[in-house]
């Protein structure tokens, strides 16, 4: 393993330009998206409202689905890498797809109240007006981050409720426009509930920090899938990036310690948890288009990356801070992150303090010669090596939890 002191590593001088204004936020692949549903919608003021509702629910929807998901990630992945790297650069935003189910979802609360303004007061119609009204709120960023749990609750069961008001509008006041939009809609959100079920798991627990769960009930998945799991399917799901390793059956989830929920596995070790759908494309998979890339990862984030290092698809170079790796994760996984990346650089925080991973990782990418940067870490981190790292002209990729 490799340590690079932080300070020793000369950064550039970040971009002034418009262009590079414009890859921070607010300016986001994902706020863009948002942006063009809503210039759309302006576009079509003279449609009739209720297509125009039933038209954004239906992208919303759908824009959400696995499927569809699995789809995009095909699609977008799918360039050479002998294609311009601004082209590769923009296709791997392709998680930023949220924007799309943002935009559509906004687009149709707006919509549906112009149509219940504008026709005779019913309750059926302000019952869902209200309703939809309320996902929007506690779906606002500030108040989803503070309570996730009722946020995912409202999201569900809400969502549920207008799909059945809906139904039973258009049935009652003969609304020409959700027709088969409608039973799409409904057939996405029931496919992934019929995989659910309840699976056995095996977990080692290294230090009272992390869980590593061992899954093994005829699924293998692909490297840069994640898989939803919960203990309680009608309240929580919480999603983690699958790690399988090449030439084994099943695969392993690592679970670090960070609010009630995993806290609760890492201490009770249960022997059964729920999962639900299929495994489900994320950021990681962009690796695809690129030459080689540096994975950055904080803490548990080295799970996400292990697949990819395992298989060895792609080139890669390492950068990992954590707490001493070997006390909190164990030897076996250390070792193994070893033997798929024999020179990484390692960050531990218990002797070195808090190293300034934006350095490191450009340290690795100019070493290393690497098109690309993937940041696997909390929010703050996340968005601090992106946005640094595009500043100054390096295509840079996390999760932005905005969708």
């Amino acid at each position: 393993m490799t340590e690079i002191p932080a300070r020793s590593v000369p950064m550039p001088t970040a971009e002034r330009s418009l262009r590079a204004r414009l890859r921070r936020r607010p300016f986001t692949h994902h706020n863009r998206l948002a942006a063009a549903v809503v210039l759309v919608n302006l576009a079509c003021l003279t449609v009739d409202a209720s297509t125009m509702v039933v038209a954004n629910f239906t992208l919303a929807v759908l824009i959400r689905q696995q499927y569809v998901i699995n789809l995009l990630f095909r699609l977008a992945t799918a360039a050479p890498r002998h294609w311009p790297l601004r082209v590769r650069w923009t296709l791997g935003k392709v998680y930023h797809f949220g924007g799309l189910h943002v935009g559509a979802a906004a687009c149709a609360t707006a919509w549906f109240l112009v149509l219940a303004a504008s026709t005779p007061p019913r309750f059926l119609t302000w019952t869902i007006a209200v309703v939809l009204v309320a996902m929007m709120v506690f779906a606002l960023p500030a108040l989803r981050a503070r309570h996730h749990d009722l946020f995912e609750r409202t999201h569900r069961f809400a969502g549920w409720t207008v799909l059945v008001l809906f139904a039973v509008h258009s049935v009652s006041y003969g609304s020409s426009a959700v027709g088969w939009l409608l039973v799409v809609v409904v057939a996405s959100v029931v496919l992934p509930w019929l995989r659910l079920r309840r699976v056995p798991v095996r977990i080692v627990r290294p230090s009272p920090h992390v869980a590593i769960v061992h899954f093994d009930y005829g699924v293998t998945p692909f490297a840069g899938s994640s898989t939803s799991v919960s203990r309680h399917p009608l309240l929580e799901w919480h999603s983690f990036a699958n790690v399988p390793t090449p030439g084994q059956a099943g695969f392993r989830l690592t679970i670090s310690r960070a609010g009630d929920w995993t806290g609760a596995l890492v201490d009770d070790l249960p022997t059964h948890v729920w999962v639900k759908g299929i495994p489900t494309a994320g950021v990681g998979n962009i690796d695809k288009l690129f030459t080689k890339v540096v994975w950055v990862a904080t803490g548990s984030g080295i799970g996400p990356c292990l697949p990819h290092l395992l298989s060895g698809d792609t080139p890669a170079r390492l950068v990992w801070s954590t707490r001493h790796p070997r006390r909190t994760y164990g030897d076996a996984l250390v070792d193994e992150i070893l033997d798929a990346q024999p020179d990484p650089i390692v960050w531990d925080t218990d002797s070195h303090g808090k190293p300034d991973i934006v350095a490191l990782a450009y340290h690795a990418y100019r070493e290393s010669g690497a098109e690309a940067v993937i940041c696997i870490s909390n929010k703050k981190t996340t968005w601090q090596v992106v946005e640094e790292l595009e500043s100054r002209g390096i295509p840079a990729f996390g999760a932005i939890w905005d969708s």
